[in-house]
């Protein structure tokens, strides 16, 4: 039993070395290469037919000149999503609840999104700072409000994913805890609990589904309004 429930959270090492880099690299190993054939086995059908569906999905909103952003937002859905799902196994390390990460991955694509809309489209790109028809006495405090809410952005996706990752995972583990002290206690109560720990599991699996989602949802949308 931990000491502390939030050392959970913590960059693992191993003779001094940082586990990150293997729980960043660990994703990409365990999925199947396609090959030339004409035809494939079931998993890689299946993963191809994911894939393309997300794409489809997630290119529906854009214009044709976000397109090209398809290859490095799937791959980034993909990435998250393994993770994510990979850090609810027992003795693993979710690199995902680490707000320097999130924030690593949030802020050079909202950046690249901001420098591709004032190159491509200067005046639409400053024209989200300021809605037209707004009074002239309110332009100076609409044109500080949306540039700050432009520079939380990257905040809000790095503090959300980590947030809702954090919450999770530090709720099943006092649940489990508690299944584990009520067991020689308590039997029908830690029967019980234990039913509610396989529900907030089943949960918590759909919330590292969806924060994946989400994530790359709103780096398209934020594209979207830059091209």
């Amino acid at each position: 039993m931990a000491l502390n429930f939030f050392d959970q959270f913590m960059s693992p090492t191993y003779m001094g070395i940082p586990l990150m880099t293997l729980a960043l690299t660990l994703p990409w190993m365990l999925y199947p290469t396609p090959s030339d054939r004409w035809s494939h086995n079931r998993l890689i059908t299946l993963q191809g037919w994911f894939i393309n569906r997300f794409t489809q999905q997630l290119l529906l909103p854009l214009n044709p000149g976000g397109h090209k952003w398809a290859l490095i937002l799937t791959s980034l859905m993909i990435f998250l999503l393994s993770m994510n799902l990979l850090g609810l196994l027992p003795y693993t390390f979710t690199p995902t609840t680490q707000l320097s990460l999130n924030m690593g991955l949030a802020v050079p694509f909202w950046l690249a999104t901001v420098i591709i809309g004032m190159r491509n489209q200067p005046t639409a790109a400053l024209g989200h700072l300021l809605p037209e028809g707004t009074p002239i006495l309110l332009i100076p405090v609409l044109i500080i409000i949306e540039t700050i809410s432009l520079f939380i952005r990257p905040l809000a996706l790095g503090v959300r994913l980590t947030a809702n990752l954090t919450a999770g995972h530090l709720f099943i583990q006092i649940i489990a805890t508690a299944v584990f002290v009520l067991l020689p206690l308590m039997t029908t109560v830690a029967l019980l609990t234990s039913m509610v720990l396989f529900l907030l599991t089943l949960l918590e699996i759909a919330v590292a589904m969806i924060q994946a989602y989400v994530f790359v949802l709103l780096l398209s949308l934020y594209l979207q309004e830059n091209v």
